[in-house]
């Protein structure tokens, strides 16, 4: 009898210990699951990355590419000429394609990078009508720092909520927002729609996020 009982506890103890390392097994095993979804959701979609092909911001272009690669995303980068474009502080991107070559049926959305370069290029009509065909076919806009000014001049912001660069010596990015009937938001991030602005390198990798969040 005493055997019995004996066996019966080693059995059910057996269960036991079964059961417990399947639950585990179960939990660890969920997140690789969801990740490998949310792969699945991003993979192959192509992002296009406009910067300055001088002086563009290194934080502003590396930090967001970096998380859109780690989700899956394919990154193009293009600017007004083709060569080694060079950041503000040094980064160095390979350009093959300019601006007047991209056909925006092969991405999925546009960002454009800041940085003094950018600020120079404000009025270059050819950044402006890339960023008007985009917003016309409702596909992602960005733009970060100084950039988003640019797309207030392309009339892209017009009723709606949006953020830039600024500082207390120079409020005149500030201005060309107001002035092309932008609603400015004195936020790090904005999302509006398919909008999506950001205020400087600070802001950069929430950016990032922000345009992974949109792609959900």
């Amino acid at each position: 009898m005493k055997q019995k009982l004996i066996i019966i506890l080693i059995f059910i103890l057996a269960i036991l210990i079964i059961a417990y390392f399947k639950l585990i097994y179960q939990k660890v095993s969920q997140p690789s699951f969801s990740n490998s979804n949310l792969n699945k959701t991003t993979m192959n979609k192509k992002i296009l990355m406009v910067i300055a092909f001088k002086d563009f911001r290194d934080e502003e272009y590396f930090v967001p590419k970096e998380i859109l690669e780690k989700n899956g995303f394919i990154i193009e980068t293009t600017s007004n000429q083709k060569g080694l474009a060079i950041g503000a502080d040094g980064g160095e991107v390979e350009i093959s394609k300019t601006i007047k070559e991209i056909d925006i049926k092969d991405y999925e959305g546009v960002v454009f990078v800041g940085g003094p370069g950018m600020a120079k290029e404000l009025d270059n009509l050819d950044f402006q009508k890339l960023a008007q065909e985009f917003f016309k076919e409702n596909k992602l806009v960005s733009a970060i720092c100084i950039a988003p000014a640019l797309l207030a001049k392309a009339k892209v912001l017009e009723g709606k909520n949006a953020t830039v660069w600024s500082s207390p010596l120079d409020k005149s990015p500030i201005k060309i927002l107001k002035d092309n009937r932008a609603n400015y938001l004195e936020q790090k991030v904005v999302r509006d729609g398919n909008l999506i602005t950001a205020n400087g390198p600070e802001a950069a990798e929430e950016f990032g996020n922000e345009i992974v969040n949109y792609f959900k």
